[in-house]
Order: C-alpha cells, then sequence, then structure tokens
C-alpha cells in the first residue's frame, strides 16, 4: 500500500480529534496510514472513500440512522474524557468521510460540551443535540450560526431564537425525535449519530440504530471511561459484520448492519 497524504475536514491536533467548526487549524493535516480490508473477501488495500462510499443501507419508512464511535480495546470510549486520545488520521477521516454521508448529526448535550462541536463543515447539514435538562450554551456558533437544533421534552424550557424538536415527556422520546426531525429537515434521509453513551443507548433500546460504524483503537486503558452505550434496560440486538478494515497502526475499523427486525 501506497502511503499518501490528504486533507481531512476533521484533522487530528495532538493526538485529538479536532470537531467539525471553527476549532479546525486551517493547515497541518495528518498523512493517512495505509489499510487493507480483511472482510469482505478477498482481502484488499483500501482507502477510506472506497470502503465508506454510502451508508450500508435505509428502510422507507424514516432515515437511516448511523452510529460512528471510537473504543479501545476494553471497551472504553474515552481517554481523559475525551474520545480523541483513542483515534488515529484513519479514524478521523471515516469520522468525515461519515459526517459527509449525513443530512442530520446527532448527539447528546455532553458530548457537545466535552468535544467543542461547531457548525458543520457540510452546506446546510444540521446537527440536533438532545437534551433533557435543556442546559445548552446557547451562544456558542454551532447555535448563533442556525446550524444547531435542540431536541427536547414537551416541558423543558428552551431560550427563543434556536429552532426546537419536542418529544415525550419526562424524558426525550427519540422514535417521536426522528419524526420531528424529519418535519424540521426536509429531505433527510441519513442521521449519523455520535454519542455519547447515554444516547447511544436510547437509540438502541428505542431500535432506532441501523447501522454501527465502529473503530477499535490497539489501546487498553482500563480508567472508568464510559462504554459506547449504557442503558438501564438489558438488550440484545443482533447487528451483523458487513465490513472489516486493519490498518498499518493495528487499528481496526468495522461497519455493522442491523439484521433481525
Amino acid at each position: 500500500m501506497t502511503r499518501a497524504a490528504a486533507r481531512l475536514p476533521i484533522p487530528v491536533v495532538d493526538g485529538h480529534r479536532v470537531a467539525c467548526g471553527p476549532n479546525a487549524p486551517p493547515a497541518s493535516f495528518p498523512i493517512l496510514i495505509p489499510m487493507r480490508r480483511l472482510h469482505p473477501a478477498p482481502p484488499a488495500d483500501v482507502t477510506v472513500d472506497d470502503a465508506y462510499q454510502a451508508p450500508l443501507g435505509g428502510p422507507t419508512t424514516r432515515p437511516w440512522v448511523g452510529l460512528t464511535m471510537v473504543t479501545s480495546l476494553d471497551g472504553s470510549t474515552v481517554v481523559a474524557g475525551r474520545s480523541g486520545g483513542l483515534s488515529n488520521p484513519n479514524d478521523s477521516a471515516v469520522l468525515s468521510r461519515l459526517r459527509g454521508l449525513a443530512d442530520v448529526i446527532l448527539v447528546g448535550a455532553g458530548t457537545v460540551r466535552a468535544e467543542g462541536y461547531g457548525p458543520p463543515k457540510k452546506p446546510e447539514q444540521r446537527i440536533g443535540v438532545v437534551t433533557a435538562s435543556g442546559h445548552l450554551d446557547l451562544t456558542t456558533d454551532l447555535f448563533r450560526t442556525g446550524s444547531g437544533f435542540v431536541i427536547t421534552t414537551e416541558e423543558t424550557p428552551i431560550e427563543d431564537g434556536v429552532d426546537v424538536v419536542r418529544a415525550g415527556r419526562g424524558g426525550v422520546d427519540l422514535t417521536i425525535a426522528l419524526a420531528g426531525i424529519e418535519a424540521l429537515c426536509r429531505g433527510v434521509t441519513v442521521v449519523q449519530a455520535e454519542g455519547g453513551p447515554t444516547l447511544n443507548g436510547a437509540l438502541l433500546e428505542a431500535d432506532l440504530i441501523d447501522e454501527i460504524d465502529v473503530t477499535t483503537a490497539p489501546l487498553a486503558v482500563a480508567g472508568d471511561g464510559a462504554r459506547l452505550a449504557v442503558s438501564t434496560v438489558a438488550l440484545n440486538r443482533r447487528f451483523e459484520l458487513v465490513q472489516l478494515l486493519l490498518d498499518d497502526d493495528g487499528f481496526t475499523f468495522a461497519r455493522w448492519a442491523r439484521r433481525d427486525r
């Protein structure tokens, strides 16, 4: 495989993913690491663009919902509270590519604060921030530009001046919220969820995740970092491995599709 430089909309700086928006530096882009497809056969050298050309599929009654995350070998999604310590340039390129396929990014309020989300790179893309409490800083560029909107309960107070999708009482009903996203963002066909674990668990509990794209870093980090998904309900959702890549850094990149509905 040939090592090639590529400009990434979401670079890695000091070992951390840089969220989309004004936090991304204007220059200094990482070099992508050679990667190989192991599944499906036959094995072959691939690029991120080759491997992530489109979502894995899509139901006709609602938008396709994909989940993308990075984890350690022992299941943590963060190092020192952030995902960037688990990332590498290929992981950032995959995240960027999957964001480019999505019409709407769905993310929890805690992840927005921890990762510093700004306005998306893709024109007309929206970022829906899920919060039951309504504790959000609506003065950030994400909301001031109109890119961000709030997904919350029927009773949660939200200041005027921002789009709001209201779904459920006492907690956010994500099935209702997805219908509200369709009404707000006309023509949406692909929604990408980016955590955190509570949002991921709620999406799994509601059986709304159609595809999981997970990078596994060759690191064991121990500690008390959160898992990919947490929920008060034990689940048994079956996914099928559709694609598996390995890069020269030892990172694996798996694509899983929901199969047993």
